[in-house]
């Protein structure tokens, strides 16, 4: 049986790394179904994931074969069992339990009991960063032809599959047996995942969605300071520069020397802790991302004129004082040193900086208080924040496999245990975050909703405000108790202050729930593979991107910026742009 109930998407947080690396991504404006409250109307499985086994025996015995499989085309056990071939590439942090290894674990059990699935690895790697051991060893899989069932690959390993004709068209499969719960969870980042996956009309893989929302850039400020030099939080770019003028010459630590500095920075410009794209989106450019132009037509955001402006004020501030002077050498970790030693006031981040570095500076000094703002502009037209393309690995199925819609239902157990109507703290705490373990790590096949956090953030305050924790899991529970320990006082572990800047009421997610509500988030346009000149040309012109905009910022002529921008697209970028826009066409 199936019936149509309220579902809200943040049901659970996977665990402390899951947030502070959310970011995915990745790295959107969303087209989900959610209203303002953070609910979404939606159909979904109302047996329990946890206890399908006693039911699917049940038909499997009146009908035999794999008759259940296909009553239940979203949870229906196999029987027989079924065997499913894949590969794993995993990484340092995988950390199993007494007994148990990639290969037999709580997923694999599940798997097995619930859904008559039996996983087979053909190799497993450790190395999953851009370029490591498990993506040379796809690659190697792929050259040869030797594959699995189930393939994970990323967008180019996608790509070269199509295009060798080595893929099952999934089309009809994920139709007739992917949950309404999963296509919800697929869709909720809007339509981009699903998209970058179609070919020529047919869906030739299933991504594995992650939140682009939760990149989303703002201003991370020392509230502090900012009361004791009188100062009110930034509604312009000109009260930025103002703040970050303020933190530089007045003093702001009471030591009675002047070393500290406006606004942080680290030398890589983009990403990781302190990074200038937050500030760049208030003057309206849009570094490393593909946009719309005035034509339609889509231009590379980093080449736009009002970048210009951007480091022309960049430039003013280094050449005041306002950001560190050695930045040009400092990754983020070095500048977060600054940071914790209570140096700076003030950087464009993102939603987790509370727990790296703020954290730290709490630590360091108990009445540091640091709050989030939403960008601001350099005029009066709105901030739009730009968010990247959140989905870096698909599920391919090799073509003639016996069950391609096994992966499928796979995915249905992933979402339903973790996020379903049906699910109990129980059932979460054994599959994906309990006793230091991140379970949810071993299960092959996964799918993540992209409102997860945000909506976690719309439950707690909702119970701050109502005293009412009935409605929180067992994940949401603990967040609200530690929130709610630090601002009763019951408890000063400071990880409960990073927690309360973050999912509390004037948290990050506050700001990122304006962004989502007032549909300003600004979604990469492309989201295809690296076409070939990117991969043979764009390397370099990125290392280029940011020497000649790091010398600009320490002091070199404005101009410079026009000569790159000549440079970049006699080096290749013409013939990326030219690539992108022929994606852009056939979609």
């Amino acid at each position: 049986m199936h019936k149509t109930v309220k579902w809200t998407a943040a049901t659970a947080m996977a665990s402390l790394l899951i947030l502070a690396t959310a970011c995915s991504s990745g790295n959107n404006e969303t087209n989900s179904a959610s209203d303002s409250n953070g609910t979404t109307t939606n159909t979904t499985n109302t047996t329990n994931a946890t206890d399908t086994t006693n039911t699917t025996d049940a038909t499997n015995a009146g009908n035999g074969g794999n008759a259940a499989a296909e009553a239940d085309p979203y949870l229906g056990k196999y029987d027989p069992p079924i065997t499913l071939s894949s590969v794993r590439i995993i990484n340092d942090t995988f950390k199993f339990m007494e007994g148990q290894t990639i290969d037999n674990n709580m997923w694999t059990k599940a798997l097995e009991d619930k859904l008559g699935i039996k996983i087979k690895y053909d190799w497993v790697v450790s190395g999953d960063q851009p370029g490591g051991q498990g993506e040379q060893k796809m690659n190697v899989s792929i050259a040869s032809g030797d594959l699995p069932e189930v393939i994970p690959v990323n967008a180019k390993q996608l790509q070269q599959l199509q295009d060798a004709g080595e893929l099952e068209d999934l089309t009809a499969v994920y139709d007739k047996y992917a949950s309404p719960f999963l296509k919800e969870i697929l869709n909720q980042d809007g339509p981009a995942a699903l998209s970058s996956a179609t070919f020529g009309g047919k869906l030739m893989a299933i991504p594995n969605t992650g939140s682009s929302m939760d990149g989303a850039a703002m201003i991370w400020i020392r509230t502090d300071w900012l009361q004791k030099l009188g100062l009110e939080p930034p509604k312009t770019m000109a009260d930025v520069l103002k703040i970050s003028d303020a933190f530089t010459n007045q003093d702001p630590d009471g030591d009675g020397k002047k070393n500290t500095y406006g606004i942080a920075m680290n030398k890589d410009l983009y990403g990781g802790f302190a990074d200038i794209t937050g500030l760049l989106n208030g003057f309206h450019a849009y570094p490393k991302q593909w946009i719309k132009d005035a034509n339609g037509n889509l231009v590379y955001g980093s080449v736009q004129p009002e970048m210009k402006q951007a480091l022309g004020t960049l430039q003013e501030l280094y050449k005041k004082g306002q950001i560190d002077k050695e930045f040009g050498v400092k990754d983020g970790g070095k500048e977060a040193e600054l940071t914790t030693s209570g140096k700076i006031g003030m950087e464009f981040g993102q939603m987790w900086n509370p727990l790296f570095p703020l954290v730290d500076n709490k630590k360091n000094d108990p009445n540091a208080q640091w709050q989030s703002f939403p960008l601001v502009s350099n005029d009066d037209q709105p901030v739009t924040p730009q968010v990247g393309f959140s989905t870096g690995q698909y599920f391919a199925v090799k073509k003639g496999a016996e069950h391609p819609e096994a992966v499928i239902k796979a995915m249905n157990l992933f979402v339903e245990t973790g996020w379903g109507e049906t699910t109990t703290p129980e059932n979460y705490a054994a599959y994906f975050t309990s006793e230091g373990f991140e379970k949810f790590k071993m299960m092959p096949f996964q799918a993540w909703p992209s409102r997860k956090n945000l909506d976690i953030y719309l439950h707690i305050t909702a119970a701050i405000d109502s005293k009412d924790t009935s409605k929180l899991n067992a994940e949401e529970q603990d967040n609200y108790g530690k929130i709610a320990a630090f601002l009763d006082g019951s408890s000063k572990d400071p990880l409960g202050w990073a927690y309360e800047r973050i999912f509390a009421k004037e948290g990050s997610f506050k700001v990122i729930d304006g962004y989502v509500s007032g549909n300003l988030l600004k979604m990469t346009e492309f989201y295809g593979a690296p076409t070939p000149a990117m991969v043979e040309k764009d390397s370099n012109l990125q290392k280029r991107e940011i020497e000649t905009f790091t010398k600009i910022i320490m002091g070199d002529s404005l101009d410079n910026f026009d000569k790159f921008v000549t440079e970049w697209k006699k080096l290749g970028g013409d013939q990326i742009a030219q690539e992108v826009n022929d994606w852009a066409k056939s979609k």
